[in-house]
């Protein structure tokens, strides 16, 4: 039985959902399947010609454009057969969805699931998401959020809203807050933790964050809302994007996050899932940004999720 396809040469026209978006980009989300390195080299070769001429793998795709796509040989395990997203978690995202217009989604992330599939996970919620919307030609994450962290994530709907978004991330106009319950009495003067954090590859190849003088500079903003005896909940507002950034700079002012399997402290976590918690207490409770179609200030919320409230609800005020 040939298991293979063989497509044939495609014309697309270039809209603004693709503005200036970079050829080699466009043609890995078109050619699914299809290896980076065969993607560079059709490019190289001429194979594929935008207005009928060669281009380099960093051109970027302007409104109008007619990219031509040749012909591209892949076995059809590796191409056409989508993930199969279970079925009750997919639902679950729709009935997360806190906010959707012509150009954003706003969700509130279920703790668990990943936001994107890969590194052993079939899927995550951007597939989910193209799932529940098929008819919906354009659908990418504006920012990540961690596997086990819950709460607000925004994901485009048109490349110009992702194009807008993004830059307000790059300019820090985009106001994260987040609650994390953490280990201990946080003092009121620690307010700022600033420290540089590098990804680490353990020999059990498990990937951690650590602070090291060699990493990306961190900046991390922190404010108490609530003191409980032998934990403290604090908004956490991150300055800077570095991957585990709020959870590693809790740990290094020596207030790790409940119930963090890479960084907390096995004493502190036994007792708060001795309260029924049973996941990461960290949470993105509220995003503030500018919205891209009509520049008005959006602010959205994620309530807590029941198992988080019911953990308060049992920890004692001081």
């Amino acid at each position: 039985m040939n298991t293979e396809t063989t497509p044939q040469v495609e014309y697309v026209t270039i809209d603004e959902d693709h503005f200036e978006q970079r050829i080699d980009n466009f043609l890995l989300t078109k050619l699914k399947g299809v290896p980076k390195s065969m993607i560079y080299r059709i490019v190289r070769k001429g194979e594929v010609r935008v207005n009928k001429k060669r281009i380099k793998p960093e051109y970027k795709l302007q409104i109008g454009d007619i990219v031509r796509i040749p012909p591209v040989r892949v076995a059809e395990k590796d191409n056409r057969k989508a993930p199969s997203p279970n079925l009750s978690r997919v639902s679950q995202l729709e009935d997360r969805i806190i906010h959707e217009d012509n150009h954003l989604i706003v969700l509130n992330k279920p703790a668990g699931i990943a936001v994107h599939g890969g590194s052993g996970v079939d899927y995550g919620v951007i597939e989910g998401l193209r799932s529940l919307r098929p008819q919906q030609k354009f659908l990418e994450l504006v920012h990540r959020l961690d596997k086990d962290t819950s709460g607000v994530l925004l994901v485009a709907k048109k490349r110009s809203a992702l194009k807008h978004l993004h830059e307000q991330l790059r300019s820090k106009t985009m106001q994260k807050d987040y609650l994390a319950l953490v280990r201990g009495e946080w003092q009121a003067t620690d307010k700022v933790v600033k420290a540089p954090l590098l990804k680490i590859t353990l020999k059990s190849g498990e990937r951690i964050v650590r602070v090291n003088k060699e990493g990306k500079e961190s900046e991390t903003r922190y404010k108490i809302m609530q003191r409980y005896q032998g934990c403290t909940l604090v908004k956490a507002s991150p300055v800077t994007g570095r991957t585990h950034q709020i959870r590693v700079h809790c740990q290094y002012a020596g207030h790790a996050i409940a119930c963090d399997d890479k960084y907390s402290e096995q004493q502190f976590d036994d007792s708060m899932r001795a309260l029924g918690l049973d996941r990461l207490f960290l949470h993105a409770a509220e995003l503030k940004f500018t919205h891209p179609e009509n520049n008005e200030t959006m602010q959205v919320k994620a309530p807590l999720d029941p198992v988080l409230l019911n953990t308060l609800d049992k920890l004692k005020k001081v």
